[in-house]
């Protein structure tokens, strides 16, 4: 369900006013160990759950891709470049988050070209029977998002992990209700203020993504402040 991800989007003061939120049912954060969470970009893992990453305090990193193609035409860095300013900043984002100790496994699929069957086939030694795998959902709207999230649910069926998808684009694309949103699956994770505070801290630690590169239009932001609003709140949300 690949979606033009365009404009600004729905404001994060209309998800505010929805009172459905407050009676999703809440998560049981009773994982059986450290869960992983599959990140199709760098940051990814920060925005959809970093605060349930610090309240368990312990998690495992799949990144899939180094974020590379973050800004395709950059006047500022190359490919190359980017690629490892973007590992750097998510070493730093698990740091705050008190995971400085954390497993990542690098996937090295290229950015904007997922191997889907590859993904799968490298996330199943990592998955084992009830282990929980987070990741972006399946109709998130973004290919690569979307494609992680199959390869998730691929290898989740063949291990019996647990697979718990978190939306990222579809609060810019869709709307309070919207029919293509499975609300129903929504479970709710409550964050404390200490993981509130993390999680700001661990987004903090994206300055590529949230700030320019420099001045050329192909350097803006990815994350402007009205996006960022959006993972900002006292709540996260995963499908279940």
């Amino acid at each position: 369900m690949v979606t033009p991800i365009e404009g600004n989007g729905t404001p994060e003061t209309v998800w505010q006013r929805w009172e459905a939120t407050a009676g999703w049912p809440r998560l049981p954060l009773d994982p059986p160990g450290p869960p992983l969470v599959v990140a199709p970009h760098p940051d990814d893992e920060i925005l959809g759950v970093a605060g349930l990453m610090a309240t368990l305090g312990a998690a495992d990193l799949a990144a899939v891709t180094d974020g590379e193609a973050s800004h395709p035409d950059s006047s500022v860095y190359t490919r190359t470049e980017l690629a490892q300013i973007r590992r750097a900043e998510t070493a730093e984002a698990l740091h705050r988050l008190g995971l400085g100790a954390a497993r990542v496994h690098r996937l090295g699929q290229r950015d904007g070209g997922i191997d889907e069957g590859a993904v799968a086939d490298a996330l199943i030694p990592l998955l084992s029977e009830g282990r929980w795998c987070l990741t972006t959902w399946r109709e998130d709207g973004h290919p690569d998002h979307e494609a992680v999230g199959r390869a998730a649910a691929k290898a989740c069926a063949s291990t019996g992990a647990r697979l718990l998808e978190f939306p990222i684009w579809a609060w810019h694309w869709a709307t309070p209700g919207d029919r293509r949103v499975p609300w129903d699956r929504a479970r709710r994770i409550d964050l404390s203020p200490s993981a509130q505070a993390a999680k700001q801290a661990a987004i903090a630690a994206f300055p590529s993504q949230i700030a320019p590169l420099g001045p050329a239009e192909a350097d803006a932001a990815i994350l402007p402040p009205h996006i960022i609003e959006r993972f900002t709140r006292s709540f996260e949300v995963v499908f279940e």
